[in-house]
C-alpha cells in the first residue's frame, strides 16, 4: 500500500494537428522548465531538439537531455510501463509532459492517464495546440478537432502573428462553440507561460543567485535571438506590433488566504460550477472542524479535481491558502466566490491547544451531534475526490 502523502507527478497531454506548433512549445517548455525537471514521453525523438547527441530514435529507448530532463520515445501499448520508469524516485523527475501524436487519441491518453493504478502520478490537463491561422482550414479537413477541443482543458491559439484581430476573434468564437469552457490563451511560436502549467522549482544546486551558466540558458539566450530576422529587425505580428519582448502568453492569476476555515458544502459547490477560463487551482484548504488533524492539499485542472489530506505540522498555521490560474477571469467575483465559502470564525471560538469548534451552535448537546452529522455529510464531498489507499 501507498502512503497518502506519496509525491505525485503532474502529467500534461500536450495535443494538436500537424503544423499547430505542439512541437515548438514542448521544446518552449524545455528550455524554459522553472527548474523543473520533464519527462517526455513522445513516439518519436525528432520531436525534441536533443543538441550535440546523435539518437537512433526508436521505440523504447530513454534518453537523458543534459539537464535532469529525460526523453522516452513509446508506443500507447507501453505508456504505462513508461510512467513507471519515469516516476520511479531515482529519476527525480517533477513534471511528465506526453505529446500526444501517433500515440493515440486525446481522449483516450486522458482515459488511460485517470484509470491509471500508479500511485505516484495525477492528471495535469489535456492542452490543445491550435494553429490560428489555419484553424479553418484544418477544420475542414479534420473535423474531429471540435471533440478535441470539447474535451480540452486548455486551448493554446499559436501563431496568432499571422492573422488579424477580427480573424483571430472569429477563432475565438469557433472554439468557444465546441462547449468545452476551457481556457483559451494566445501564443506566439508557442510560447506561453510554463506557470500555466506546473509550478517553479527551485533546488539548492541550482540556487539562481550563484550558479555556472547552463546549457538551458545558453538555449534560452539563443531563442531571444532567433527573434530578430536575418538584417537584425524585430519581428512583427499580424497588427504591426514587436512581439520579441513578449517571451511568454499573458494569464491572470488569483491570490487567495482564509484564516477562518472553509465549509465544505460551499467550497464543493465552487469548485463544481468553475467558470470558463478558469484553468488550474492549486494550494492548502484547511476545513476546521470538518477534519481538525488535517489540511487539505488541493489539484484542480479543468474538469479534474483531488484531494490530498495531509497532518497539519507541529505549529504550522491553520489557514487556507489557493492560487486560482486562467484565462479571461474574472479575479475579483473570483475572489469574492471563495470569500463567501469562508465560516464565519472570531477570536472568542478559538478552543483549546489551538483547536476550533462551530461558532453558530448553541451548548445544547443534540445540537452539536447534529451540526456533526451535518458536517460529516458534506465532508463526504470532498473525500470523494481523495484517492483511496486502497486505489494504490
Amino acid at each position: 500500500m501507498t502512503p497518502l502523502h506519496t509525491p505525485q507527478i503532474p502529467v500534461v497531454v500536450l495535443a494538436g494537428f500537424l503544423g499547430s506548433g505542439k512541437t515548438t512549445l514542448l521544446n518552449h517548455l524545455l528550455r524554459n522548465r522553472a527548474g523543473n525537471r520533464i519527462g517526455v514521453v513522445v513516439n518519436d525523438f525528432g520531436a525534441i531538439e536533443i543538441d550535440a547527441m546523435t539518437v537512433a530514435g526508436q521505440v523504447g529507448s530513454t534518453v537523458s537531455l543534459g539537464n535532469g530532463c529525460l526523453c522516452c520515445a513509446v508506443d500507447a501499448s507501453e505508456l504505462d510501463d513508461y510512467l513507471a520508469t519515469l516516476t520511479r524516485p531515482a529519476a527525480r523527475l517533477d513534471v511528465i509532459v506526453i505529446e500526444a501524436s501517433g500515440l493515440a487519441e486525446p481522449r483516450e491518453l486522458v482515459r488511460m492517464l485517470l484509470a491509471s493504478d500508479n500511485p505516484r502520478v495525477r492528471y495535469g490537463g489535456l492542452v490543445e495546440v491550435v494553429d490560428a491561422a489555419e484553424f479553418l482550414g484544418t477544420r475542414e479537413r479534420h473535423p474531429e478537432i471540435d471533440r478535441h477541443l470539447a474535451v480540452a482543458d486548455l486551448v493554446v491559439l499559436n501563431k496568432t502573428d499571422r492573422v488579424s484581430g477580427a480573424a483571430l476573434d472569429a477563432v475565438r468564437e469557433a472554439v468557444a462553440a465546441t462547449g468545452g469552457g476551457a481556457a483559451v490563451v494566445s501564443a506566439v511560436r508557442g510560447r506561453i507561460d510554463p506557470g500555466l502549467l506546473f509550478d517553479p522549482v527551485l533546488r539548492p544546486e541550482e540556487d539562481d543567485t550563484v550558479r555556472q551558466l547552463t546549457f538551458e540558458d545558453l538555449l534560452r539566450d539563443a531563442d531571444g535571438d532567433a527573434d530578430h530576422d536575418a538584417d537584425g529587425d524585430t519581428d512583427l505580428g499580424a497588427d504591426g506590433h514587436a512581439h520579441a519582448g513578449h517571451a511568454h502568453t499573458a494569464y491572470e492569476s488569483v491570490s487567495f488566504t482564509s484564516e477562518a476555515p472553509m465549509d465544505p458544502r460551499r467550497l464543493m459547490a465552487f469548485l463544481d460550477s468553475r467558470p470558463p477560463g478558469l484553468y488550474r487551482i492549486k494550494g492548502f484548504t484547511d476545513f476546521g472542524a470538518g477534519d481538525p488533524d488535517h489540511t487539505y492539499v488541493l489539484h484542480a485542472v479543468g474538469g479534474f479535481l483531488r484531494f490530498e489530506p495531509r497532518p497539519w505540522a507541529r505549529d504550522e498555521a491553520r489557514r487556507t491558502q489557493l492560487v486560482l490560474i486562467g484565462s479571461g477571469i474574472d479575479t475579483d467575483a473570483l475572489h469574492r466566490e471563495l470569500a463567501a465559502c469562508r465560516v464565519p470564525l472570531g477570536p472568542e471560538h478559538a478552543g483549546p491547544a489551538g483547536t476550533r469548534v462551530r461558532p453558530d451552535l448553541p451548548d445544547v448537546p443534540q445540537a452539536r451531534r447534529d451540526a456533526d452529522d451535518e458536517l460529516e455529510r458534506a465532508m463526504w464531498g470532498v473525500l470523494r475526490h481523495v484517492r483511496r489507499p486502497d486505489e494504490d
